[in-house]
């Protein structure tokens, strides 16, 4: 039965990633595009990410123990987030809206994973898509793979222990680590020419309606998960 329910969780995924993949794709797309951060900043926030990462690393380390049959919904996050980050509507000044995909991983494994999947997506989508890029990479995955995650999992772990039902923490912790994301990345590009409401301004139009976007869509991902996959939720202390 488990390895039928993983076949099927497996097909629907697939499925999810596949249509999402349909949608329109910008290979001039990014995150902080290439040279538009000092390159002395570009140093410091790659410094920021490497004790997150090492974290990361022993986090998945612990959870594969915890639950080996969640390695399928591992690599399904770090897809996730691959194809919902990929996505953008074109902003300025060198960045882009798009939704970012983290809150699935980050309420499933906890933020630290996320800072390695993150990381991963990001390096492959500036190698492959021109997406963000290598010098600005410390500062996209801060925004992206740790600060985001990072509030996703807190909203997700506070709604839960106040009896809130499983959808609308989903929901609310998709949502606000989304836009907690483009919080950050307005301040990293703020703190350059002090600009910071500027672009909260700007990025709010709209990533206000790609953050609701994608709550809605990660609570559909996770409903189906907890319908195929509920043994491994509860060995990964979701449920």
């Amino acid at each position: 039965m488990t390895t039928q329910r993983n076949h099927r969780l497996l097909r629907t995924a697939a499925l999810l990633i596949g249509l999402l993949g349909l949608l329109p794709m910008s290979a001039s797309a990014m995150h902080i595009a290439e040279g538009f951060l000092p390159a002395g900043w570009c140093v410091v926030w790659g410094a920021v990410c490497v004790p997150f990462v090492a974290a990361g690393f022993l986090s998945i380390k612990k959870k594969v123990e915890m639950a080996p049959r969640a390695k399928i919904l591992l690599a399904m996050c770090g897809a996730f987030a691959f194809v919902l980050s990929a996505l953008k509507l074109p902003s300025f000044n060198g960045s882009c809206s798009h939704p970012t995909g983290v809150g699935l991983g980050a309420i499933l494994f906890g933020p630290m994973t996320m800072a390695v999947l993150g990381l991963i997506v990001l390096l492959f989508q500036a190698l492959l898509l021109a997406h963000g890029g290598l010098t600005t990479l410390g500062a996209n995955t801060f925004s992206m793979a740790i600060a985001g995650p990072i509030v996703s999992w807190l909203v997700y772990k506070l709604l839960r222990k106040a009896k809130a039902p499983a959808p609308v923490a989903v929901f609310a912790a998709a949502a606000l680590g989304d836009l907690f994301t483009y919080v950050v990345t307005s301040f990293q590009l703020g703190v350059i020419d002090g600009g910071m409401a500027r672009y909260l301004m700007v990025f709010a139009v709209t990533q206000i309606p790609l953050a609701i976007v994608e709550g809605l869509l990660t609570v559909v991902v996770f409903n189906v998960l907890e319908k195929y996959s509920k043994t491994e939720l509860e060995a990964l202390c979701v449920l």
